[in-house]
């Protein structure tokens, strides 16, 4: 109790005391009054008691307001837990969604908060710099930063295995009590690729539309002109003329749409998507959207699905579907049969090997490759078309903007040349694969196959420099 006593503050020891006397006091002035006969026994009694009570409830109220730090051990606890505190200053570091790092003598990391972590994918003990970031010019910035030296923001970019562009921010912090080392560097990542990729998105859309639209554009201003002059009492001419231009629009109409989502996609391709699709599921999807386009060439399709389900995007995998099914009702002659096969729980190797046989003498390549682990395991989606097959030649330029292989037109409906694009850049974002076989005279084999059961960390969404 002693102790105890002795820890109190000053000021709460003077408001006791001074709270004691008055109370005291007042209480022998009520006793005076009812020896003199003033106040009966009753209300003396009363009288006391809520003196007591007042001065009980004013020591509490004052104990609880205004007891100060009493000695250094509790000013200590009390700093360790007010707003400015350690504790405080890292949770509010860990809540940080920027990767955030301060780096020690010889490039040691010191501290690093769950988004750097993640960005950089480093494990529960960290090391140096130099072995999780391979930049020079960050690694030159931070080597100035801990010699007290102030330097300008650093950008870098990464183009395998997704596309990915960072902005450094380097600064010098002083160490506190630490002669050896006068300075430590604080490393702020900034991801930039949404930026970078929409400038370029917005530069691209516009010098991509403006050269495929031009040959539409210039076709519907020729045949409105026609209508005008000699040809608009020419019943015959006008209907052929009209429904040229319809196709025309319809083609400009698909393109925009293309370019839109080709664009969306690209955006996006550096960032894994969450979730999971029922591919069995997307294929019906598919096959009842096409069935029109089925059964106006008498298409055969052969559908061939295991229960299957793949980490992603459900409504980009629909798109990747519906672009390959498609392209191989489109090039395929009427009658002829179309394969669709779904199969579940492959490795790597039994994903990219063939599985719908074109014969002999077919090339094969791969336009999309994950980046795996040998535990990894895929579901794969196969379709075969019955066209005109794709010489070797071309097979390299499948999937780039606006390639048309040569006799491979499809009269009015003529894609836009952006599918194969928009397929590619999906998988991309998927961390999966895409490959391709063709045999002239046989037909053509897409194939893409998505991770199923080990899914890759979020460290891959920016991969390690």
């Amino acid at each position: 109790m002693s102790n105890k006593r002795d820890s109190e503050a000053p000021l709460i020891r003077i408001r006791r005391r001074d709270t004691a006397a008055v109370a005291a006091l007042g209480s022998m002035v009520l006793i005076l009054f009812w020896l003199f006969g003033e106040l009966g026994l009753l209300e003396t009694v009363v009288a006391i008691a809520t003196i007591a009570a007042l001065s009980t409830f004013y020591y509490l109220t004052v104990r609880t307001t205004l007891n100060p730090l009493p000695d250094p051990a509790s000013r200590r606890e009390h700093e360790a837990s007010g707003p400015d505190s350690p504790a405080n200053a890292k949770l509010m570091l860990d809540s940080l969604p920027i990767p955030v790092l301060l780096i020690g003598a010889g490039g040691r990391i010191e501290i690093a908060n769950p988004a750097a972590r993640e960005f950089l994918g480093l494990g529960p003990v960290t090391g140096h710099l130099s072995a999780v970031l391979r930049q020079p010019q960050v690694l030159e910035a931070v080597s100035a930063a801990l010699r007290g030296q102030t330097v300008d923001p650093v950008e870098y970019s990464m183009m395998a295995p997704v596309e990915s562009h960072v902005r450094a921010f380097v600064a010098p912090v002083a160490s506190q009590g630490d002669p050896a080392q006068p300075w430590r560097a604080m490393l702020v990542l900034s991801d930039e690729t949404s930026i970078k990729r929409a400038d370029r998105m917005r530069a691209d859309f516009l010098a991509n539309a403006s050269h495929e639209l031009r040959t539409p554009l210039a076709s519907l201003a020729g045949f409105i002109e026609t209508l005008r002059g000699h040809a608009k009492d020419d019943p015959d001419a006008r209907d052929r003329f009209l429904g040229i231009m319809f196709d025309q629009t319809e083609r400009m109409q698909r393109l925009i749409n293309d370019l839109l989502s080709l664009s969306r996609v690209e955006m996006d391709e550096h960032v894994l998507p969450g979730g999971t699709a029922d591919m069995a599921a997307i294929i019906d999807d598919v096959v009842d959207v096409l069935r029109p386009q089925i059964t106006e060439k008498s298409i055969t399709l052969s559908v061939e699905a295991d229960p299957a389900t793949a980490m992603g995007d459900r409504d980009q995998l629909l798109e990747v579907v519906m672009n390959l099914v498609e392209n191989a009702i489109k090039y395929s002659e009427p009658g002829a049969t179309v394969t669709l096969q779904l199969s579940n729980d492959l490795t790597r190797d039994q994903a990219e090997r063939p599985g719908l046989l074109l014969g002999e003498g077919a090339s094969r390549l791969t336009l999309a490759a994950p980046s795996s682990d040998a535990g990894d395991r895929f579901v794969a989606v196969r379709i075969r078309d019955a066209g005109k097959g794709i010489e070797r030649r071309n097979l390299p330029r499948l999937s780039e903007r606006f390639y048309r292989v040569d006799g491979q037109k499809s009269g009015p409906r003529e894609g836009t040349g952006l599918g194969l694009a928009i397929v590619k850049h999906i998988i991309n974002r998927h961390r999966g694969g895409f490959t391709v076989e063709s045999l002239p005279g046989a037909g053509s084999v897409f194939t893409v196959f998505l991770p199923v059961m080990k899914r890759m960390p979020k460290t891959s969404q920016t991969p390690r420099a």
